[in-house]
C-alpha cells in the first residue's frame, strides 16, 4: 500500500488507548482552557484522524510562514497550507505550558484536545495578510476562505496535541466519517491495490459520476473512495447529510458493488483553489489512495481561481516526489448529444456547446427547489428526488 506522506508508517494524534483518553480528559478538567475557533477545530480533527500525517500539532509562525511561501516548512517538509491555531483571546491561558483547547462546534464546548504549548505568537495584519496572498491568490474579504480565516484572531497557539475525540463528526456521520487509518484498513480488507479518490462538497450528478468511471477505467483501478468533507460550507452549499444521501444512492444503483467506498472527512471547506487541491492529495495518500481525480475549478468559488490552475500548481510548484500519490487531471465532464454518453469535453473535438447538457448551478437550483427533476442526462432521478425533497422542504 502507498505510504502516508512524510513518514512511513500513519502517525494519527487521536488518543486510541481508552484508559490513557479518560485520565486525559479527567486532568483536562484542572487545566487552563480556550474555546478555538471551527477551522481551528476541524485542523484537530484532522491531526487526530491522521489525514494530516506527519504533524505533531499545530505550526508556530515560522513555518506558517515558510508554508505560505515555499510549501515548506522550517525543516524541510513538504505541506501546502498553514495549519494553525488562531484565537482572539488569551487571557485564561497566557503563560501556560499545558492547555485544553475547546470544541465551538458541540455544546457545552467539551475539551477536543489537549496541547502542550510551545508558543503563543502575534500574527500581525502584515503577516496575516502575506499568508491570505499566497494561499488563496487574494485578499478580497468577498472570498469566503478570507473572510474565515482573517477573523479568527490574531494569537497562534503552537505546539503538540493530543485529540480526545473527533467533534461533531463521528456522532453526526457514525457511517460516513472515517479516519485515515480507517480507509487504509478498509481498503487492505478489500484487497484494493490500485484506489481512485474522488473529493466532494456537493451532491454527485452524472458527470461526477461518470468521470468516475472514466477515471477507474483508465488506470485499471480496484476501488474508488468517494471521500466527501463534512465540515462547514458557505452559506447556500447543500448539507452534508443531505450530499450523503444522495452520493450513497448513486453509489448503490450506478456502480459495480464492492467497487466504491462512500466516506467522509471532518474539515472546514478553505476555498482555497489550487493550494487546497494540493492538501487534498495530501489527505488522500494518508488514507491509501494511489490516485487522486482533480478536475475543472477543484476547490475554487466564484471566478478567484482559472478553470485548471489545480492541475497546473502540481507541474509548477510541487516539486517532483513530494508526493507519492498520481493525479488524474479531468477535464469538464458533460453529456454529449451527439455520442449519447458523458464525455470530457476537451476529447469530442467536433462538438460546439450546444452539443452537452449543460446546467448551471442556478439553474439547477432554480429547477429542484420547483420540483422539477434536471434532465437525466444531467442527474440521475433517483439523486434528483433527494434533492427536491431538500429543496422544496426548505420553503416549508
Amino acid at each position: 500500500m502507498i505510504r502516508p506522506h512524510g513518514s512511513e508508517q500513519l502517525n494519527p494524534l487521536f488518543v486510541s488507548d481508552e484508559s490513557q483518553r479518560t485520565a486525559l480528559i479527567e486532568q483536562a478538567k484542572s487545566l487552563p482552557s480556550v474555546i478555538i475557533s471551527s477551522a481551528d477545530a476541524a485542523n484537530a480533527v484532522m491531526l487526530g484522524a491522521g489525514y494530516f500525517n506527519p504533524l505533531a500539532g499545530y505550526m508556530n509562525k515560522a513555518d506558517a510562514l515558510s508554508v505560505a511561501e515555499t510549501m515548506h516548512t522550517v525543516d524541510g517538509l513538504f505541506w501546502p497550507t498553514p495549519v494553525l491555531c488562531l484565537v482572539d483571546d488569551i487571557s485564561a491561558i497566557e503563560g501556560h505550558k499545558r492547555i485544553a483547547l475547546r470544541d465551538p462546534n458541540v455544546e457545552g464546548h467539551p475539551v477536543l484536545a489537549v496541547m502542550n504549548v510551545d508558543a503563543i505568537e502575534t500574527i500581525t495584519d502584515d503577516e496575516l495578510a502575506q499568508i491570505s496572498q499566497q494561499v488563496y491568490g487574494t485578499l478580497d474579504p468577498a472570498h469566503p476562505g478570507i473572510q474565515d480565516f482573517t477573523s479568527q484572531g490574531q494569537f497562534a497557539l503552537s505546539g503538540p496535541i493530543e485529540v480526545l475525540n473527533y467533534s461533531y463528526f463521528e456522532t453526526d456521520f457514525p457511517n460516513t466519517f472515517k479516519t485515515a487509518g480507517e480507509i487504509r484498513d478498509d481498503i487492505a480488507a478489500a484487497g484494493w491495490q490500485t484506489v481512485v479518490a474522488f473529493q466532494t462538497r456537493n451532491p454527485m450528478h452524472r458527470a461526477h459520476e461518470e468521470l468516475c468511471h472514466i477515471a477507474m477505467e483508465r488506470l485499471g483501478a480496484d476501488g474508488l473512495v468517494v471521500h466527501m468533507l463534512l465540515g462547514q460550507l458557505k452559506p447556500g452549499d447543500i448539507p452534508a447529510d443531505v450530499r450523503d444521501a444522495a452520493i450513497r444512492k448513486m453509489a448503490d444503483v450506478y456502480f459495480e458493488p464492492n467497487t466504491v467506498m462512500v466516506t467522509g472527512y471532518g474539515f472546514d471547506m478553505l476555498y482555497a483553489g489550487p493550494r487546497e487541491a494540493v492538501l487534498h492529495a495530501v489527505f488522500r495518500q494518508n488514507m491509501g489512495a494511489t490516485h487522486f481525480i482533480i478536475g475543472r475549478d477543484h476547490a475554487g468559488v466564484s471566478d478567484y481561481y482559472g478553470d485548471f490552475d489545480a492541475q497546473t500548481i502540481f507541474h509548477d510548484q510541487v516539486p517532483k516526489g513530494a508526493l507519492d500519490i498520481a493525479i488524474f487531471e479531468a477535464d469538464h465532464t458533460a453529456y454529449s448529444t451527439k455520442l449519447n454518453t458523458v464525455v470530457m469535453m476537451r476529447e469530442a473535438p467536433e462538438h460546439t456547446k450546444e452539443d452537452f447538457v449543460l446546467l448551471s448551478g442556478t439553474r439547477v437550483r432554480e429547477m429542484l427547489g420547483n420540483g422539477e427533476a434536471p434532465p437525466p442526462e444531467f442527474s440521475r432521478p433517483e439523486v434528483a428526488k433527494i434533492l427536491i425533497d431538500y429543496y422544496q422542504n426548505l420553503d416549508s
